[in-house]
């Protein structure tokens, strides 16, 4: 249970525009916004960031790697919340949900590009605190992707460690959708709900 309450649809009717983006992307307004609603600055705000660091250009990385890249960093920061909400974000983006569950072991797995786990080993090395990203791992980076990527993997590393902060802090209680996601997918890859199901601590 969220340790704030979350307003509800009645609550939100002057923000369905702003949250319109995260409903397109995940198909329902996250708690974690609607808890952020209470203080509507910081929602604007964040939702302005949101669609900053997701937004599509000719020079950007695949959507798709931007979810498994916020899974991995979420992962490392140990944000179960946004670790069920990337998975399925990811899947939302066409990922097999196989190639998802397997982000927990991605520097073995076959099912990962060498971009991706450069990305992938990246993105948990910046989430980690402290921080563990090195100049070795920009120069991997630089095998793979451009300045201009490079700056968008920061960003939704960035982006997702307010989150993961945001909602472990808050034990965000999670919806629906990304329970059934992470149940099926993720528990026997050592996924648990813990606070944000139960209202109890994370294990």
């Amino acid at each position: 249970m969220s340790r704030v309450k979350p307003l509800t649809d009645e609550e939100l009717v002057d923000y369905q525009d702003i949250m319109a983006p995260s409903i397109k992307r995940l198909g329902f307004i996250p708690n974690s916004q609607r808890v952020m609603a209470r203080k509507p600055e910081l929602l604007v705000a964040f939702n302005a960031l949101g669609k900053a660091v997701n937004s599509q250009t000719d020079g950007s990385i695949p959507a798709s790697l931007k979810y498994m890249i916020a899974n991995a960093a979420s992962l490392s920061a140990g944000c179960m919340y946004c670790v069920a909400h990337t998975g399925g974000g990811t899947a939302r983006t066409g990922v097999d949900e196989q190639k998802i569950a397997a982000i927990w072991e991605f520097e073995t797995s076959d099912l990962f590009t060498e971009a991706e786990r450069s990305a992938l080993r990246f993105a948990q090395a910046a989430a980690a605190v402290p921080n563990m990203a090195t100049d070795e791992d920009f120069a991997d980076l630089r095998k793979h992707f451009d300045e201009y990527q490079i700056v968008e993997i920061v960003a939704v590393i960035s982006m997702f460690g307010f989150l993961n902060r945001w909602n472990d802090t808050m034990a965000t209680a999670l919806e629906e959708e990304p329970i059934e996601f992470a149940e099926k997918n993720l528990a026997d890859k050592g996924w648990t709900g813990g606070k944000h199901v139960t209202g109890e601590a994370a294990e």
